[in-house]
This record gives structure tokens, C-alpha cells and sequence, in this order.
């Protein structure tokens, strides 16, 4: 999608602070981080949120899953980290395509605020 921040990122388009990448997604360190540890994670497919993903992306989103710990521990978050995704207008989605922030490396508190 042309006017997609996050797939200019995932393009290479526009520079970012790259974590982890492979051929279905990138994950890089948010510009604006809540957290010592704030990093987003992005299939570099577009899908504009939870609520547009199909079926034929269950490979894909569970391929993300099973790499938040891998990209976890190289970020040093042994001790545990929030894992979170922010759906449609009142869930706070600033960016029209799926995403993971992964925030650690402090004491959380719930509720998130």
C-alpha cells in the first residue's frame, strides 16, 4: 500500500532501527517508546488490522507469534514483557496496519495505562 508508513519501512523505503527481519516480517524500535524496551512488530504484508486479517494469513501471523520470543530474548527480556496490538479507532490504532508493540524491561502495571 503506497501511503503505508509501515510498508515504506517494511520496503526500505524510510529508514528505521531494524531488530529482526526475514521474509515475513521486520521488527524495529518505535519512535516515540513507553517503555526502556518498545519495539514494533510488522508482517510486511499489509493487512490494515486484526479485523481484516483471513485465513490464508494464519501461516503468516502465527509465524510472528512464534518469533515474539525469539526477538525477546535477543532484546534481553528474560524476565518477562507485554505483548500488545491496537485494533480499530477506539482501540487507539494510530497506524493502519497490523502491529505488535513488545515494551519491557520495566516493572508493567495493569491496568495498561
Amino acid at each position: 500500500m503506497a501511503e503505508c508508513i509501515f510498508c515504506k519501512i517494511a520496503e526500505k523505503e524510510i529508514p528505521s532501527n531494524v531488530v529482526y527481519e526475514d521474509e515475513q516480517i521486520v521488527c524495529f524500535h518505535d519512535l516515540e517508546p513507553q517503555a526502556p524496551v518498545h519495539v514494533l512488530i510488522i508482517p510486511k504484508k499489509h493487512m490494515a488490522s486484526l479485523d481484516e486479517v483471513s485465513e490464508e494469513d494464519q501461516a503468516l501471523l502465527g509465524h510472528l507469534m512464534v518469533k515474539v520470543r525469539d526477538i525477546a530474548e535477543s532484546l534481553g527480556l528474560e524476565n518477562g514483557y507485554r505483548l500488545v496490538n491496537n485494533c480499530g479507532e477506539d482501540g487507539f490504532q494510530s497506524v493502519k496496519h497490523v502491529h505488535f508493540h513488545l515494551l519491557g524491561k520495566r516493572k508493567m502495571t495493569w491496568p495498561p495505562g
